[in-house]
């Protein structure tokens, strides 16, 4: 069996799993890993560290891949778009924030353009400005996020955009159980983000995925806290589910003192980061960190997704009694 989709034929990949852009984790080797075993790969252009970007546009190699942007961010530094259109990504991925003053530049490219949001009203606005692909996320998503959960904001969005343009879930999804359910709420595909983060090809560092590894989604929690102590100015709509740790749990209900003392915050937090030091520094991973039990090769994950979703979808008649 196959799993042939809106989403497959449109990006011409074998599976419908996408790699979610984690700024700072899903770098070259991890996209190319995700589309050489037949997903899609994205690379995290993150907030803008040009060398980075280049560096990890070159470890891609040859691999069909994608380059993701945070939108607020890109506005600043728009001449990245350019540094990733010079490499011929097979597709833009933009999120948190307004795309429309980049459609045209990456229409002439040749990118297909994917929009993630977290709202219908966003979704509908990402069609009328010519998103080629809706990225639906639910909350349950580590990284940045809103208000809405996966299960009920999927078929939400499909219903108000039609049938026009795909859907991808994203958000708790991280093994095939999850690509199966997100098919059958009329996604196309999904996209994952923590099934990745302990990948052996992942930019994670190494304690950060054995925290992940050890990690639970009970003990993740959404807030601004790294987003204060590594001096990234989010717009309020938007905050951050990681695990927890003591620097969360001391801060979290004393975000104005930690906005008062963020200088030195900043030069703290990011020597933990360098170290390693999961105390301090965050682990970015959402509530479908409960399936990752190992740090395992790309390939292996994507073939164990799909397998496990063709399996289930093969059988769901078993659920139909005469």
């Amino acid at each position: 069996m196959t799993i042939r989709t809106a989403v497959t034929e449109m990006l011409d990949i074998e599976h419908p799993v996408l790699l979610a852009p984690m700024a700072g984790v899903a770098g070259g080797a991890l996209a190319a890993a995700v589309s050489n075993a037949g997903g899609f790969g994205i690379i995290g252009g993150g907030y803008g560290e040009r060398d980075w970007l280049a560096r990890e546009l070159a470890a891609a190699g040859n691999a069909r891949v994608g380059v993701g942007f945070i939108g607020w961010s890109l506005d600043s530094q728009p001449e990245l778009l350019d540094l990733a259109l010079d490499h011929a990504p097979r597709a833009l991925f933009l999120s948190f924030g307004s795309f429309r003053q980049y459609r045209s530049k990456i229409d002439a490219s040749g990118a297909t353009l994917i929009v993630q949001v977290q709202t219908v009203a966003q979704a509908l606005e990402a069609v009328a400005d010519g998103a080629e692909i809706v990225v639906a996320q639910g909350t349950e998503a580590g990284g940045h996020g809103s208000q809405r959960a996966t299960l009920p904001l999927v078929p939400a969005v499909v219903d108000a955009i039609g049938g026009n343009i795909p859907v991808v879930a994203a958000g708790g999804i991280a093994d095939g159980r999850g690509l199966a359910a997100a098919l059958m709420l009329g996604a196309s595909a999904v996209l994952c983000g923590t099934a990745f983060f302990a990948s052996r090809e992942a930019l994670s560092h190494p304690n950060a995925k054995k925290a992940a590894v050890a990690g639970a989604g009970d003990n993740t929690v959404r807030s601004s806290v790294f987003d204060i102590a590594r001096g990234k100015d989010w717009p309020a709509q938007w905050n951050l589910r990681t695990l927890r740790n003591a620097y969360s749990d001391r801060w979290i209900g004393d975000t104005d003192t930690l906005q008062q003392n963020a200088a030195q915050e900043e030069v703290r937090y990011a020597e933990a980061a360098a170290e390693g030091d999961t105390d301090i520094a965050a682990v970015i991973v959402g509530e479908g960190v409960d399936m990752v039990r190992g740090s395992e090769s790309a390939e292996k994950i994507v073939n164990r997704t799909v397998r496990q979703a063709e399996d289930l979808l093969g059988g769901a008649k078993a659920f139909l009694k005469p």
